[in-house]
């Protein structure tokens, strides 16, 4: 009688096994793509990172769980669009799009006044801008004074937000990012395009590697779990590619290595920390076995069947409460006013047409 074989392959489950879970199937018969960490109850939940973050706190708030907003819109702006445009209801304070670790390290620090950036404000049009959120609103502030004021409050909120979430969802984006010479201040856009002036002995451009990703990675967590001692963080890579890239590579290329960067460093978060896990919306829409299917016509817009998928699977694991609203199976108006938001924020920041 032959004995059976005996490797570390005989018994793994068919989700681990491409010709199992993956070949030859339609990409929408794919299961199995995440195990999670831990549980989503009843914890607090706030929400940050690129763009594609706006889809996941949006269908978490919806269906149900303890969304954190510190800075609701005023309850005489009504229509979702208008309320985008101001920047309410993306994250859980309006600090718009945070790309970077280095940025989202940075807002937690200004917010507990442990570092202010030389940069106060920029000169745009009419008016001033700041810095750090210069797309936060259509128009620019009228004055300096307005505008410190609005940051005054703003960063009161961000401090709320840090001081009462259990859990925080971070989407990773760029590796790419402008940052000033004098201080290490990172923008969310560089100098030029919404306020400011672009000035090469100022204002640097900055690929983040690996190691530079993970620590400032921990030292924002360092900083957050300090204040919430039993944080839980779900981590995720947003699958959305490059507009435009400053590092002379063609913007594939460039794509290809900013993900492969944050996706690593996401892994070696979880492997370090139990307490940190990762949720593959990235693979989900990206992975060569989905065959571009969630993604529009020109290749880099996730569609709203992709998020979808995405948050589907994502509640498969994470069941929405028992009073939550029902997750929405199509595409909704709030749905298409915060793809046109996160475009425009995008075309904003690399001052690139379509």
């Amino acid at each position: 009688m032959v004995p059976s074989p005996r490797h570390p392959y005989v018994d793994i489950p068919a989700r681990a096994h491409w010709m199992r879970s993956v070949a030859h199937r339609d990409p929408l018969e794919i299961k199995d793509w995440y195990q999670p960490r831990f549980r989503i109850t009843d914890q607090a939940i706030a929400t940050a990172g690129s763009c594609f973050a706006q889809h996941i706190g949006r269908r978490v708030r919806e269906a149900g769980f303890r969304f954190i907003d510190t800075e609701p819109a005023p309850g005489f702006i009504v229509n979702s669009a208008t309320r985008l445009e101001y920047g309410y209801g993306m994250y859980s304070a309006r600090y718009g799009n945070v790309y970077t670790p280095r940025q989202l390290w940075q807002l937690i620090e200004r917010a507990f006044g442990r570092f202010e950036p030389k940069d106060d404000h920029w000169i745009w049009q009419d008016g001033v801008v700041d810095p750090f959120r210069p797309t936060i609103e259509p128009e620019p502030f009228s004055s300096v004074d307005e505008l410190r004021r609005s940051r005054s409050h703003h960063l009161a909120m961000v401090r709320q937000v840090f001081e009462t979430v259990d859990l925080f969802v971070f989407t990773l984006g760029l590796t790419e990012c402008f940052a000033s010479r004098h201080d290490g201040a990172v923008y969310p856009v560089a100098p030029g395009v919404n306020g400011g002036t672009w000035d090469p002995a100022e204002v640097k451009f900055h690929n983040f590697g690996q190691e530079e990703v993970l620590a400032d990675m921990r030292s924002f967590l360092a900083a957050l779990r300090a204040l919430r001692p039993h944080l839980q963080v779900l981590v995720t890579v947003s699958p959305v590619p490059l507009m435009a890239t400053a590092s002379g590579e063609h913007v594939a290329v460039a794509t290809m290595r900013s993900k492969s960067t944050l996706r690593a460093a996401a892994s070696a978060l979880t492997d370090e920390l139990p307490w940190v896990d990762y949720f593959p919306s990235f693979e989900i829409v990206a992975s060569p076995a989905m065959q571009g299917r969630f993604f529009e016509a020109d290749m880099r817009s996730v569609s709203a069947a992709g998020v979808d998928h995405v948050m589907a699977e994502f509640f498969r694991m994470h069941p929405p409460p028992p009073s939550g609203a029902a997750v929405q199976a199509g595409p909704s108006e709030a749905a298409d006013d915060e793809a046109i938001a996160c475009d425009e924020e995008l075309l904003r920041t690399f001052g690139v047409p379509r």
